[in-house]
């Protein structure tokens, strides 16, 4: 009776486990599934978002453009306006990046190469020879 007790407590502790493992699976597929839906609707927001930006912003163009085609031609008109906007777009493109200090080079220009490669990996560079090679000569 002792051996049958212990397989019936293997199978009941087995099939608990089982069981455990399925309402865990199902939990976290759920979570899953809502944590999804959220990111997709946010997802779907900001790209109507961006759409929307798109257009007031061709608005605005044509906004300017109209009202500078007051006093100018009209290609000249869409021409400032272009220009404007181009302007814009740089400052706004190195408003994103920053105050980023320059890239120093890696060699000086006129100057002789550094003792090693630039990433201080590697061996050093060989001595530049006193003579040229020799080549051989063709005959023509």
């Amino acid at each position: 009776m002792d051996k049958r007790s212990e397989h019936l407590e293997h199978h009941l502790d087995r099939h608990l486990v089982e069981e455990l493992a399925q309402v865990a699976r199902e939990t976290v597929r759920d979570e899953l599934r809502e944590q999804s839906r959220k990111q997709r609707r946010t997802a779907v927001l900001y790209a109507a978002s961006g759409a929307v930006a798109l257009y007031a912003g061709g608005a605005v163009a044509v906004a300017v453009g109209l009202a500078l085609a007051s006093g100018l031609p009209g290609w000249a008109a869409a021409l400032v306006t272009a220009a404007l906007f181009g302007v814009l777009a740089y400052c706004l493109r190195g408003a994103a990046h920053g105050r980023h200090t320059p890239h120093t080079p890696h060699r000086v220009i006129g100057g002789a190469p550094p003792a090693t490669p630039p990433m201080g990996l590697g061996m050093p560079y060989p001595p530049m020879p006193q003579d040229p090679p020799d080549t051989p000569r063709h005959r023509a």
